[in-house]
């Protein structure tokens, strides 16, 4: 049975020991977290000649507990075991080659099944302050529709009644991602890729040190890797997010006129493709975004961020003491009362 079988129940299994067929497996993988600094990690060690990394930078295959639905007609992601290894195909044997799916380090079954095909890859995880990483992600999940609720502190009010299934849940194509609580539990996501990978297999970044020295942090990934690491690093900023959705239902009906494939966007946009040309189309969908659709992103709401770390402060400590260094200072979470 390959990683994309599925049960009666329409379940997708897990990946089994043995690949459907023969391929080059990743050496590495990005776990995660999302708005973590994933995305320009993953550009820079693309540049590298020994590092391999496909164009297809979230393949989220084996996070087979967290489905991500390939939209009607349109495949995003492989969906078997065949098609994962298709993208290393092109993978040097001299190459480090590698994925990132920040999906990885979330899910409770990503590390199980990594370890049962590749047991010597290495793992890569970035953890940020909860506070700031819930409020980049949230705006994140809104940018990309999987959230519905713009205000911060009412989505995580949501989320027990989401966990049970309730209306919140069904707005969302994707409700796991919005069990906010889940993304936070840094040093139970550790545990498990501990159980199965040695220590020395994983390699945990802190968001701040990342931030503060980029160069020497992705240099300290290529010694990781087992990569030259004295060659020039072109470092990158793409490490938050530079907008936010200011109006939902335009940004709703743009995506079903360029990029949704519905029998109702695809005769919407049959008409518009007859009285304009691609040129203008596409001028006029890039003015829209931008001066309708999105907007600068706002400061967060000092009252929910406080809220945020007074509700996750346990978290903190229980990631300090298990990494063993002093991250409820550094993120000041001993000044919380």
């Amino acid at each position: 049975m390959t990683a994309s079988a599925e049960s009666s129940t329409g379940e997708r299994s897990s990946p089994t020991a043995e690949p459907a067929a023969s391929g080059r497996l990743p050496d590495f993988f990005v776990v995660g977290h999302h708005k973590c600094g994933t995305t320009a990690l993953y550009d820079m060690l693309s540049r590298h000649p020994q590092i391999y990394l496909p164009l297809l930078k979230e393949p989220r295959f084996f996070a087979s507990d967290l489905r991500y639905p390939n939209p009607p007609g349109r495949k995003l992601v492989p969906e078997t075991m065949d098609e994962y290894l298709a993208l290393f195909a092109d993978a040097r044997a001299d190459q480090r080659a590698g994925e990132g799916s920040p999906m990885y380090l979330w899910s409770r079954e990503a590390a199980r099944n990594i370890a049962q095909v590749q047991p010597a890859a290495r793992m890569i995880a970035i953890l940020r302050e909860p506070a700031s990483f819930l409020h980049s992600l949230h705006n994140h999940w809104l940018l990309h529709h999987i959230e519905v609720e713009k205000d911060l502190r009412k989505a995580l009010a949501l989320e027990e009644v989401r966990r049970r299934g309730g209306p919140g849940a069904r707005q969302s194509f994707w409700p796991q991602a919005l069990l906010y609580s889940d993304h936070v539990r840094y040093a139970e996501q550790l545990q498990r890729y501990h159980a199965v990978f040695p220590r020395e297999q994983v390699l945990v970044l802190i968001y701040d040190d990342y931030r503060a020295d980029n160069e020497a942090a992705v240099r300290s990934v290529l010694r990781f890797l087992g990569v030259d690491d004295t060659l020039p690093v072109q470092t990158l900023e793409r490490m938050t997010t530079h907008k936010r959705v200011r109006a939902m239902r335009v940004d709703d009906i743009m995506r079903a006129l360029y990029g949704a494939q519905t029998p109702w966007s695809r005769v919407a946009r049959a008409g518009v493709n007859v009285v304009t040309t691609k040129r203008a189309r596409a001028s006029a969908s890039r003015i829209v975004r931008r001066r309708v659709v999105y907007a600068e992103p706002k400061p967060p709401d000092a009252s929910v961020m406080l809220e945020i770390r007074r509700r996750f402060k346990g978290e903190v400590q229980a990631l300090s003491d298990y990494l063993d260094r002093d991250l409820v200072a550094l993120w000041g979470y001993d000044k919380l009362g």
